[in-house]
Formats: C-alpha cells, sequence, structure tokens
C-alpha cells in the first residue's frame, strides 16, 4: 500500500490577518494546496494563509473586498502561475506586495486540445518530482523574506523535500505494476498530465481545466467512445466539480466510476487528504483501485 506521511496543516483559512502579537511575517497562498506546503516550509516563522479555503474551485475563484484587504497586509504573497489563477493578474494589480510565483523553473506541459491547447498545464504540483521545486522555490523566496531564518527554511525545506520524494517513489513504483491494458487514467478535468507523465498513464478528460465545467456532448462522446475501445475499467472526477458527466461517461461505456480524486484544493482536516502528502497517496491508491478492478465488480 501507498506510504501515509502526513505533514501538519498549520495554515489559516479565513480569520482575521493579524500577526498573532508575535510579529510573523504573513505570508498569503492563492489556495490551500500551496498554503500547505508553504506552512511545511515556513514552520513557526511565518504565518502561512491561504486565499482559497478548502473544496473551493481554483481556476474560477473570485476574490472578496476581504480577500484584497488580507492581501494588503500580508509581506509575501505566493502563486502558482502557468495560468491556474486566471483572477491573479487583475487581483495583484490592485494591491503592492512582492508575489512569488512557485513553478519557476519547471517546464510545462502543455495542454494538448481545446481552447486550451498549447497553453500550459497549471498542475505541476501532481508530480512530486515538481513538488520538490515547489519546496526550493518557497525556501529562497522566505530565506529573501525573512534571512534571520533561513537556516530553519532550509532545514525544514530538504526534510520536506525527502518525505515528498519518498511518496513520490512509492506512488510511481505502486503504479508501474497496472498491466498495460490497465494504464489508462480517465478524469473530469485534465489535471493529471504530469502525474500520468511520472506513473507512464495514458491520460484522457472530458475537458482540459475546470475553467469550463459544462461538458459538451462531443466532449463527453469522445471520452465514451475512447474508454469503450481501450476497455478502461474505472474512470474518475475531481472533488471540486460535479462528477455527474464522468459518471455518465461510465455508465454508457461499461466502465465504473473509481472514485474521487483531489487537484485544486485540500479537504477540511477531518477529511481525506488535509495534506498536499495525503493528496499524493489518496490520488494514487484510489487510481491503483480502480484500474484493478473488475469492470463487472458492484
Amino acid at each position: 500500500m501507498l506510504l501515509s506521511v502526513t505533514a501538519c496543516q498549520g495554515f489559516a483559512l479565513a480569520g482575521p490577518a493579524e500577526q498573532d502579537g508575535n510579529a510573523r511575517p504573513v505570508v498569503l497562498t492563492t489556495f490551500t494546496v500551496l498554503a500547505d506546503m508553504a506552512h511545511n516550509v515556513a514552520g513557526d516563522d511565518l504565518d502561512v494563509r491561504s486565499i482559497a479555503k478548502p473544496g473551493a474551485e481554483i481556476h474560477g475563484y473570485e476574490p472578496t473586498p476581504l480577500d484584497i484587504a488580507k492581501a494588503t497586509e500580508a509581506d509575501l504573497i505566493l502563486d502558482n502561475g502557468f495560468g491556474l489563477e486566471s483572477w491573479f493578474a487583475q487581483f495583484i494589480e490592485q494591491i503592492e506586495v512582492p508575489h512569488v510565483v512557485v513553478t519557476r523553473g519547471i517546464t510545462p506541459i502543455d495542454i494538448a486540445s481545446d481552447a486550451y491547447a498549447g497553453k500550459p498545464n497549471p498542475h505541476a504540483w501532481m508530480s512530486p518530482e515538481a513538488g520538490v521545486t515547489y519546496v526550493e522555490n518557497m525556501v529562497t523566496a522566505f530565506s529573501d523574506l525573512d534571512p534571520d531564518h533561513a537556516a530553519n527554511y532550509a532545514q525544514r525545506g530538504a526534510q520536506y523535500a525527502a518525505e515528498i520524494r519518498a511518496v513520490g517513489e512509492q506512488l510511481t513504483t505502486e503504479l508501474a505494476e497496472l498491466p498495460a491494458a490497465q494504464r489508462a487514467l480517465v478524469t473530469c478535468e485534465g489535471a493529471f498530465a504530469y502525474l500520468a507523465r511520472d506513473a507512464g498513464l495514458t491520460e484522457r478528460y472530458i475537458w482540459p481545466v475546470n475553467a469550463e465545467q459544462q461538458a459538451t456532448p462531443r466532449q463527453i462522446a469522445g471520452v465514451i467512445e475512447f474508454v469503450r475501445e481501450s476497455e478502461v475499467p474505472a474512470v474518475f472526477c475531481e472533488s471540486t466539480v460535479s462528477d455527474r458527466p464522468m459518471r455518465q461517461v461510465a455508465e454508457a461505456a461499461g466502465a465504473q466510476f473509481g472514485g474521487t480524486l483531489y487537484v485544486d484544493s485540500l479537504s477540511t482536516a477531518d477529511g481525506p487528504v488535509p495534506t498536499y502528502l495525503d493528496l499524493l497517496s489518496h490520488d494514487a491508491a484510489t487510481i491503483l483501485a480502480g484500474l484493478t478492478s473488475s469492470k463487472d465488480a458492484s
């Protein structure tokens, strides 16, 4: 079974922007996955917060006046880049706070179809290898922000990167055992290009990014045809969108609905994926269970 390595989730989600009375610099991230990663590097030296709450869809997020107010009190903002936060450019124009793009140094995988063809797939954190680069960029950004604790950030970053690598190695080992006929990952959103690359899976999806959540008949028909012809045993959907279109695919193609995957958001603390490491392990376990199951199972 996959490793269960759970890092602590100690970032703030809502709440006031005060600095807890101890003058810690405030780091604001765009969504919960980045916030959890950032907290593992920051420890108690920084006050890490997330704009989006658990379960929120980040692609089409609409910042509120409260978000802008919180951002003006931040000392640093981290965003993913690669076009993930389509709202971020206008958001950042309204405030004068330094920001760092944590995908810096990662070679993107381009989206292959539909209106987004040729644009970078933003979900690089779904590759543990790329996740280590996120951590390295955070170490640099936090050390620049707070040089007095640079050694702490470097130490925590190295330890956290090792944990990410361990989960990644176990993930790819487990998924590598899938037979050739079962090595197709079919999801609602095309969010798994990096994970599919790492694990040697063929990726297929209904829509390229969750900014377009309304599946067209043509998109659904194409996925049904692929699932039928490839005899894919199970299909999946992400937690932040409706799984109704994928359940339609499963029924029409004679496949199982294999379960819910997490990509754009962590769960709450008592949910299945309260941390980034949990997210990777949960998704790999769900994919493995679905693709190794019998299509005739209930």
